[in-house]
């Protein structure tokens, strides 16, 4: 795989701070666009994209890709591909297919002609064919389709680069691991400056910043899709993984700081860091965000407050998102909050002028982050008064 060519998918909104974490690993030919990064690299650079990567969502291996007119020609290019050389016949299999301005009318027509191709591949070659596994596939195959070219993939990740492993149980509408992360770029954090997250549900945020800060490996602690290709070369991968371990720094008290005003969350929170073993690292408190106070003058704040169904009625968000204004404005003075939200009527709600708004994605749900500058009384620019706690 030396010189390969690869396209690891992110939120949309995060392809710099992908970009830039790629550039870090040594990844040539890095180039942003819409919903990811085309990279170039071997296969250490592919097996190192997938274990510390923060942002990604998956890495993506490209072994193929040719002009189309219509699904024949894309079952005609798919069944060249070697896939028999690429990975065994007794792994199961799952394909999608992607396409932006294809003219083909059905994607799952397009899906069938390219499992049907790889699946002629094998039993030319071997005498029988792989299982399709829609759920839990060994191996995932990927086609994406522009108005005239296909192009075809190896899923080197398996499951989603987020799925980091540690979290017990999903929460309420759970905010992803590589968005939480991808936010703390974008904010700018790092340690030893204070983050809270005064509605911090599961921990996200503050797991997230706590790997950040002890510099542990997203994705030590799972397995991954490379494992079960052909050419998986377990003394590298391995070689790379200790490596990784043998930096991680042990866990110590950091400024983050977390805060939900239910109990029953909050222990969600306490379970989800034990798992990950950084309870030592992050200070947690029952405390409804409109009441509490900030835990140090000046830091980071982050959150994804409740919106729309997860809140309830419209007239509850009318009533809350004044409030927290209010709050923020009032104790937060020296602080920077950035505010993810659904919810585009935010800013005219919360009553604060928002210094950036950077659209992002949660999954399929469109969201923006909102940046917001706090002084004493206002959001004019001057020298923030101090706040009495």
């Amino acid at each position: 795989m030396k010189g390969e060519n690869f396209f690891a998918t992110c939120p949309r909104g995060l392809e710099q701070a992908l970009a830039a974490e790629l550039a870090a690993l040594n990844a040539r030919e890095v180039k942003p666009v819409d919903g990811g990064v085309a990279f170039a690299g071997d296969l250490a650079l592919c097996y190192a994209a997938n274990l510390e990567s923060r942002v990604a969502s998956r890495v993506l291996w490209r072994v193929g890709g040719a002009r189309y007119r219509n699904e024949n020609d894309i079952y005609e290019q798919a069944r060249t591909l070697p896939w028999p050389r690429l990975f065994d016949v007794r792994r199961s299999i799952r394909v999608n297919v992607a396409a932006i301005k294809s003219p083909l009318k059905s994607l799952d027509f397009a899906t069938l002609r390219v499992k049907d191709a790889v699946c002629d591949a094998f039993r030319a070659a071997r005498g029988s064919r792989p299982d399709v596994d829609t759920v839990r596939p060994d191996v995932r195959i990927h086609a994406f389709l522009t108005r005239d070219e296909a192009t075809f993939y190896l899923d080197t990740s398996g499951e989603a680069l987020f799925k980091r492993g540690w979290r017990t149980k999903a929460g309420d509408a759970p905010l992803r691991e590589n968005l939480a992360a991808g936010i703390l770029k974008l904010a700018g954090w790092s340690a030893p400056t204070p983050l809270l997250d005064p509605m911090c549900g599961g921990g996200t945020f503050l797991i997230e910043a706590a790997m950040m800060a002890l510099d542990v490996a997203p994705g030590d602690g799972r397995t991954f899709g490379f494992e079960k290709l052909e050419n998986f070369n377990e003394k590298q991968w391995l070689t790379l993984r200790d490596r990784a371990r043998a930096r991680r720094q042990p866990a110590r008290t950091l400024p983050l700081h977390g805060a939900d005003k239910s109990g029953a969350v909050l222990q969600l929170a306490r379970e989800n860091l034990t798992t990950t073993g950084l309870s030592e690292a992050v200070r947690l408190k029952q405390m409804d965000v409109l009441d509490g106070g900030p835990p140090a003058e000046s830091g980071i704040m982050v959150m994804n407050p409740p919106y729309g169904e997860r809140l309830g009625a419209a007239d509850e968000l009318a009533a809350f998102y004044p409030r927290l204004g209010d709050a923020l404005k009032q104790r937060y003075a020296g602080w920077t909050a950035y505010i993810l939200s659904a919810d585009m009527q935010l800013p005219k709600r919360i009553g604060l002028k928002a210094s950036r708004r950077t659209p992002l994605y949660n999954g399929a749900l469109e969201c923006r982050l909102f940046e917001y500058r706090l002084v004493a009384g206002s959001l004019r620019r001057g020298k923030p008064r101090p706040v009495t706690q």
